[in-house]
C-alpha cells in the first residue's frame, strides 16, 4: 500500500468497483464481529491471535461483495465495519507516512492525519476542491470519532431499497 496525503487530492467518489473488497482484509472490532455473527452466523468471521476478520471467499473477495452488471455493492450497508466505511482513508492522531503539513486536517478542535491510499479508483489528484475539504473528509472524520454512523458522501451513489434482503428481487438501484 502506498499512501499520499490528502492536500494533494482533488477530490474522491466511490466508483463502485469492488477493488477495496477484493484485495483487502477487513479487520473487525468485536462489536462488528458480534452484529455479523448475529446476523449472518459465525462462519463469516474469522481471527487470528489478536484480531477478528471478515472471513474471505476461497477466491478471496469478501462474502458480502454483490455484482450486478459492472457494479459492486456491499451487502452490509446496514452493519459496515468502520475500516470498510473509512477506506481508502487514513485518519491517524500522527503522521505516519510523511508530508506532515500535507496530511494535517483541522476540525471539531482535532487536529489529525489524513492519508489515502492510491490504489483506490476514485481518488481524482489535484487541488482540492471545497466539496472534498469541508464535507467528503469532514464526513470521514466523524466516522472515524464515533460521531457519524450514516454514509452520505463516503460511500457509492448507489441507493437499495433493504440491503438486508441480499438484495433478492425486487430491488431498488439508483443513482443520486
Amino acid at each position: 500500500m502506498q499512501f499520499v496525503p490528502w492536500r494533494r487530492l482533488a477530490d474522491w467518489k466511490c466508483t463502485a468497483c469492488g477493488d477495496c473488497c477484493r484485495c483487502y482484509s477487513v479487520v473487525l472490532s468485536f462489536p462488528e464481529w458480534l452484529r455479523i455473527v448475529e446476523n449472518y452466523g459465525i462462519e463469516k468471521t474469522t481471527s487470528d491471535i489478536d484480531k477478528l476478520y471478515i472471513r474471505r471467499k476461497e477466491n478471496g473477495v469478501c462474502p458480502f461483495l454483490y455484482s450486478f452488471a459492472s457494479l459492486s455493492v456491499c451487502g452490509l450497508q446496514h452493519i459496515k465495519p468502520k475500516a470498510c466505511q473509512l477506506w481508502p482513508f487514513k485518519i491517524l492522531p500522527k503522521p505516519q507516512y510523511g508530508h506532515a503539513s500535507e496530511a494535517a486536517y483541522d476540525a471539531f478542535q482535532n487536529r489529525v492525519f489524513i492519508y489515502a491510499d492510491i490504489a483506490c479508483r476514485g481518488l481524482r489528484f489535484g487541488r482540492p476542491t471545497w466539496e472534498f475539504t469541508n464535507h467528503v473528509l469532514r464526513e470521514f472524520l466523524e466516522i472515524a470519532l464515533g460521531s457519524r454512523s450514516v454514509q452520505l458522501k463516503t460511500t457509492s451513489a448507489l441507493v437499495f431499497a433493504d440491503t438486508r434482503r441480499v438484495f433478492s428481487p425486487p430491488y431498488v438501484v439508483r443513482r443520486l
